[in-house]
């Protein structure tokens, strides 16, 4: 990429200017730096964390990546929130379970075509996490099964999606209470497992910190574990596994010095 701009620049058909452009690694908006080149390093854009943003901070960095051609996804933003960006930004959707505002630049594509993520929840109380994780794969490209309610209190729910989730490519488990369930997954299949504990319980459940401590001390191979009601750190690193598994190569050979 760098050699295409340099000789475009050469044979006078990029100005010096627009070469400068295409070079800057970032944006700066004065309240925000935009990370353009984030997809080049980690194969996917700069995520937006909603929480803590104005509504005319989101519509300013969301129209900085969609000027790139870059998908865009805020994370942790509420209704009201969503509906104001959406009349600055009317292609975005917003899922209000998941509480995630997004806009895919291959909207009308497919997602990649190979394999699936399973995206496991315990109860209908982890739903909201759960959508979090799934929503999140979907947008960075692939496709999501979504296994709910197969918690382990009733662990013929979860058998009878057996052959379901062994054959995904990754499975995110996500599960609050005593958190047990990432476990029993993890005995099932042979591919990984991203653990997301949940601060859905009763109160020595201390909000999710007992899920997380079931989590961490498994005693099942392959289980790794994100924080407390991290949803996207789930989605995010199941659609990582998905793409490197499925798409191959390497993806950071035309990253720009």
């Amino acid at each position: 990429m760098l050699d295409q701009i340099l000789e475009q620049v050469q044979n006078g058909t990029l100005s010096i200017a627009d070469a400068k452009e295409k070079l800057a690694t970032f944006e700066d908006l004065g309240f925000a730096k935009v990370d353009h080149h984030r997809s080049k390093r980690q194969g996917f854009p700069e995520i937006v964390y909603g929480e803590g943003k104005t509504v005319d901070q989101i519509i300013s960095i969301a129209q900085s990546l969609q000027a790139r051609n870059q998908s865009v996804l805020v994370t942790r933003i509420s209704k009201e929130k969503a509906a104001v960006v959406q009349k600055a930004c009317p292609a975005y959707m917003y899922d209000d379970t998941a509480r995630i505002l997004f806009w895919k630049k291959d909207a009308g594509s497919e997602e990649h075509s190979h394999g699936y993520v399973a995206v496991i929840a315990a109860g209908t109380s982890d739903l909201r996490v759960a959508e979090e994780a799934a929503v999140t794969a979907e947008v960075l490209g692939s496709k999501v099964h979504r296994i709910y309610d197969v918690g382990v209190a009733g662990i013929h729910r979860l058998l009878s999606h057996a052959e379901e989730i062994q054959n995904a490519t990754v499975s995110v488990v996500v599960a609050g209470m005593e958190g047990a369930l990432p476990s029993v997954v993890g005995g099932l299949v042979s591919h990984p497992v991203i653990a997301v504990p949940t601060s859905i319980g009763y109160g020595a459940s201390f909000n999710g910190l007992s899920a997380l401590l079931t989590m961490l001390n498994s005693c099942a191979s392959g289980i790794s574990v994100v924080n407390i009601d991290n949803g996207f750190g789930g989605g995010y690193n199941a659609a990582l596994i998905h793409q490197l598994v499925h798409k191959g190569g390497n993806r950071n050979e035309n990253i720009i010095p």
